[in-house]
């Protein structure tokens, strides 16, 4: 009997918020994404492992993590 497990990542796009860069400082577009780690049997994701936020600065490119409380109280814009 073969057994056929993984880890796969899924990332989705919350929104886009229009914020001040920590790194940079330039007042640019901040990407805000879940990205949720699930093991998979056969092929199907089956059970979460890990959930994280990334907040992503579109003028230099800099990725940082944020909180999900964090990513709910950013104002989507």
């Amino acid at each position: 009997m073969f057994l056929i497990f993984g880890l796969r990542t899924s990332v989705s796009r919350s929104g886009v918020v229009s914020a001040v860069c920590r790194n940079c400082g330039n007042h640019a577009a901040q990407v805000i994404t879940r990205r949720a780690t699930r093991l998979s049997l056969f092929f199907v994701p089956l059970i979460p492992i890990r959930t994280r936020y990334v907040q992503q600065c579109s003028f230099c490119g800099v990725e940082y993590g944020v909180s999900k409380e964090q990513a709910r109280r950013l104002p989507v814009g």
